[in-house]
C-alpha cells in the first residue's frame, strides 16, 4: 500500500546508504535512530569523490570539478546567511496533533554572521519574553523581561553533518534537521513558566517535547508578500508518532510590531475550505547537503475534493519535464475535526492561518517495513496562491531531499 505523499517526488526515490535486514528494523530500532551511526555517516554520503591517479588531462578536469563544486557549496552557504539575517519579530506557537493551539509565546530572533569564505558562520540569539512575575509590585507596570538563548551556530561542518540542509535560494525556502528539541523545550519552559517556575507543575496545556525525539524537522516558506517568513516544525516521539506542531511566525525588522497572529477561532470546515479545488504548479526536487544538486522538475496538478459520501478524495499529478514520465497518485480519507487521515496511513493537520502540515501516522512502521517517509509543510498566504516544502527521508531515517513546490488555484 503506498503512503499518500506528494506524487512530485513519489516517482524518485532515493536508495538507502546500506541494507539492512528487516529484523532489525523494528519501532525498537527507530527509538534509537535518531543517534545512529547512519545520522552520524550522513555528510558522507554526498561528499565529493576522492580524486584517484589519472592521466595528467583528466586530473585537470577533476581539479577543476572540484573547484568549481566548492565554490557553488560556498555560494549556498552565503546565500543561507544573507537570507536570514537581520532582527525578527515574531510569535511562537505550539499545536497538539490535532491542530488545536496550547500555547503561545512572543519573540526575537537575532540573527548575525562573522567570518570570511569558507570560514563564515551564522550566529542566532533568541529571545523569548518572560510572564508577568507574580512578585511584580502592584500597580507598577515595569518592562517586560527577555530570557536570551544561543542557537548552535551554521556553517560549512554543521550544514552537512548535523542539520542536513535542503536550501532553495531563488525561491527562499530551506529545510532543516535537528539532533535534539533541546531549544525548543528551552522555549517552552522559559516563555511559558518563565522565572516562577519551581519546577511542580506545568501551566495547564503545556507539553514539553521528549527528550530523546526520533525526528525533529524544521521547514520554512518565506512570504511572497512582505518580508515575513513561517518556521514549523515536526516533533515525533521515540516511537514516531506525532508528539506536537510548533510554527514561529516573524517578521524582519527592527520594529516591535509582531506579525498577524493565527487565528484558532477557525472551525475544521474553514480550514479546509481554502485548500478544496484544483492546483497547478511546478516543483524542484533537491538532494540534501549544502551542495543541493537538482534532482528532479516537475510540472503538478493537485485535486482535493469531498464527495456526497463526506470522503477526502486527492489526486496528484506529476510529469517530468520533459513529458516523459507522468505519475498519479489517488488518496482517500476523512476529516474529523483538523485532522485529515488518508488511508495509507499518512496525516495532514490543518492549522489555523492557511498552513497545514503532514506526515505518516507511524514512522516506526514505515521503517519497519522498509519504506521511505515524508514530511510535508503547507502555506497558503493568500487565496488561490500557495506553498509547499516536502522532507523526504529514508528507511534509516536519513534525510536524502527536499521539494519545494509553488502552486496557483484554477
Amino acid at each position: 500500500m503506498k503512503l499518500p505523499v506528494m506524487a512530485a517526488i513519489s516517482s524518485i526515490s532515493v536508495a538507502p546508504m546500506t541494507k539492512t535486514p528487516v529484523s532489525n528494523l523494528t519501532p525498537k530500532f527507530y527509538v534509537n535512530f535518531s543517534t545512529s551511526k547512519s545520522f552520524l555517516r550522513s555528510s558522507s554520503s554526498f561528499r565529493r569523490p576522492r580524486i584517484q591517479a589519472v592521466k595528467p588531462s583528466s586530473f585537470v578536469s577533476e581539479e577543476q570539478h572540484k573547484r568549481d563544486e566548492e565554490s557553488m557549496s560556498i555560494d549556498n552557504l552565503h546565500r543561507f546567511i544573507a537570507l536570514n539575517l537581520g532582527n525578527w519579530n515574531g510569535s511562537f506557537y505550539q499545536f497538539d496533533p490535532y491542530g488545536n493551539l496550547l500555547q503561545k509565546v512572543t519573540t526575537r530572533l537575532a540573527v548575525s554572521s562573522y567570518g570570511e569564505d569558507e570560514l563564515i558562520s551564522l550566529i542566532q540569539t533568541l529571545y523569548i519574553k518572560q510572564p508577568s512575575s507574580s512578585a511584580s509590585t502592584s500597580g507598577y507596570d515595569s518592562e517586560p523581561e527577555w530570557a536570551e538563548y544561543k542557537i548552535k551556530e551554521t556553517n560549512m561542518f554543521t550544514v552537512d553533518n548535523y542539520q542536513q540542509i535542503g536550501f532553495f535560494p531563488k525561491e527562499r525556502a530551506f529545510s532543516l534537521r535537528y539532533q535534539t528539541a533541546g531549544m525548543l523545550e528551552t522555549v517552552l519552559r522559559q516563555g511559558i513558566l518563565g522565572e516562577d517556575d519551581i519546577g511542580e507543575e506545568s501551566p495547564k496545556n503545556l507539553k514539553l517535547p521528549s527528550q530523546r525525539p526520533s525526528v525533529v524537522c524544521e521547514n520554512c516558506l518565506y512570504s511572497q508578500e512582505k518580508d515575513m517568513r513561517a518556521r514549523v516544525f515536526h516533533i515525533l516521539d521515540p516511537k514516531g508518532v506525532l508528539e506536537m506542531l510548533l510554527v514561529f511566525l516573524e517578521e524582519r525588522g527592527n520594529e516591535l510590531t509582531l506579525p498577524s497572529s493565527l487565528d484558532n477561532a477557525k472551525n475544521s470546515t474553514n480550514r479546509i475550505q481554502p485548500f478544496l479545488g484544483r492546483w497547478k504548479g511546478h516543483s524542484i526536487t533537491k538532494r540534501s547537503g549544502v551542495y543541493g544538486a537538482t534532482i528532479v522538475e516537475a510540472d503538478t496538478i493537485a485535486l482535493l475534493e469531498i464527495d456526497d459520501n463526506g470522503q477526502l478524495i486527492q489526486d496528484i499529478t506529476s510529469t517530468s519535464d520533459g513529458g516523459d514520465v507522468a505519475t498519479t497518485v489517488h488518496w482517500t480519507g476523512h476529516l474529523l475535526d483538523n485532522l485529515i487521515t488518508f488511508d495509507g496511513g499518512y496525516q495532514m493537520t490543518l492549522l489555523p492561518g492557511g498552513m497545514y502540515m503532514g506526515c505518516p501516522c507511524d514512522v516506526a512502521k514505515s521503517v519497519a517495513e522498509l519504506k521511505s517517509f515524508h514530511l510535508e509543510f503547507c502555506w497558503l498566504e493568500s487565496p488561490g496562491r500557495r506553498q509547499r516544502l516536502v522532507r523526504t527521508y529514508d528507511i534509516e531515517g536519513l534525510a536524502v531531499s527536499s521539494t519545494y513546490i509553488l502552486e496557483t488555484q484554477l
